[in-house]
């Protein structure tokens, strides 16, 4: 105790020869540090959002192209009763779109969090979820009114995106749910394949297909967000954007955005592309044809050698080698079959974890094996 009082004597001393004071309160420069912290982190700019949510439809009629979906939407907007749905089409058609807009024009952004409750594949879906969380979500009781005085539908929407990934003992426990809370709730069921869903839950539910998204709505669509993020790309740019992009919108935006960052205000360039989407160049295709042509098998094994050093995907070889082939008239009908078979068989190996190295020389031996048997 002694101890510690001759050492704070000490202190207390020499501060005071140096014409200070120990004090443990801070001080007001130091207040008024932290105040200007305080407030500028309070003015901080917002966020930047990615262009697939910045330009996601608010509404539903600003999904494009599917008519059917939309029509139904509205009449339950003007008063009629929504059924349960099932939406299933290619992924980057706006099936999570046209139900989030619609679910925001009947509840107001107030009671939106409230009404609605969304799960997709990321989230635990297992039959245990399915017995507790959505049931006792669908089980609630829904009262009150919209504050801007629009009539508010007297029910609850439960979205489960990606049903599809759905356990089947999941999906048997959403069956009688469904009927059960059917005063309350109405269900949205979102796929990209239907045939996983089971007999039981479709026939509860009206479905609707999404249809690929035309090559001209997305270019419209693309020219807008390019003319609204002041974009530098031509159209054939923008061709090109929606070759590769082979009718998913989503991944259109997203490539146009690191096209953008990459270029840096630059113009967008169908190279830039090549280069982002991951796209094998035509000289490359071409090349792996000159070979297959010149029937000397060393010359062909050290082409795929250079693409699999190059860091190409051998399932993004597959997808392009397929439309050349169907393309090329020099090929007899007998010649594409086998050679489509060929890919049919690689793309299988490959999706179940086969060599890229051994399954491209395979696919090439063949492919020269058809082309040699014309010279």
């Amino acid at each position: 105790m002694l101890i510690v009082v001759i050492f704070w004597g000490e202190v207390t001393m020499q501060a005071f020869l140096k014409g200070t004071s120990v004090s443990t309160k801070p001080s007001l420069k130091d207040r008024g540090v932290a105040a200007t912290a305080g407030s500028s982190g309070e003015n901080k700019k917002t966020k930047p959002v990615p262009w697939v949510e910045k330009y996601r439809p608010k509404c539903v009629d600003e999904v494009a192209f599917q008519e059917e979906v939309v029509a139904v939407l509205k009449k339950s907007l003007e008063g009629a009763d929504l059924p349960n749905l099932l939406f299933y089409g290619p992924p980057g058609t706006g099936k999570t779109s046209t139900i989030l807009a619609a679910a925001r024009e009947l509840f107001g952004p107030e009671l939106f969090r409230l009404r609605v409750l969304e799960l997709n594949a990321s989230d635990e879906r297992g039959i245990q979820v399915v017995r507790e969380k959505v049931k006792n979500f669908a089980q609630l009781t829904v009262s009150g009114s919209r504050s801007d005085g629009k009539p508010c539908p007297p029910f609850k929407i439960v979205i489960l995106d990606e049903a599809d990934s759905m356990t089947s003992a999941a999906q048997a426990a959403l069956r009688r749910t469904m009927e059960k809370e059917s005063k309350t709730t109405r269900f949205c069921l979102i796929c990209n394949y239907v045939s996983r869903i089971i007999e039981p839950l479709t026939s509860r539910c009206s479905k609707f297909r999404f249809k690929p998204l035309s090559d001209k709505i997305q270019q419209q669509r693309l020219l807008d967000i390019a003319d609204k993020e002041h974009v530098r790309i031509s159209n054939e740019g923008i061709a090109y954007l929606v070759k590769v992009s082979e009718g998913d919108l989503r991944k259109a935006i997203t490539f146009l955005q690191s096209a953008t960052r990459l270029t840096g205000g630059k113009e967008i360039t169908e190279k830039v592309i090549t280069d982002i989407a991951g796209v094998m160049p035509a000289e490359t295709i071409d090349g792996i044809f000159a070979a297959c042509q010149s029937g000397s098998f060393d010359k062909l094994e050290a082409v795929v050698k250079d693409l699999i050093d190059e860091g190409h995907a051998a399932t993004q070889l597959v997808n392009q080698f397929h439309d050349v082939v169907v393309e090329n008239d020099n090929l007899s009908d007998k010649q594409k079959s086998i050679i489509t078979e060929k890919l049919a068989e690689v793309d299988k190996c490959l999706a179940d974890g086969a060599d890229e190295h051994l399954q491209l020389i395979s696919l090439c031996a063949t492919v020269m094996q058809q082309l040699t048997q014309n010279c």
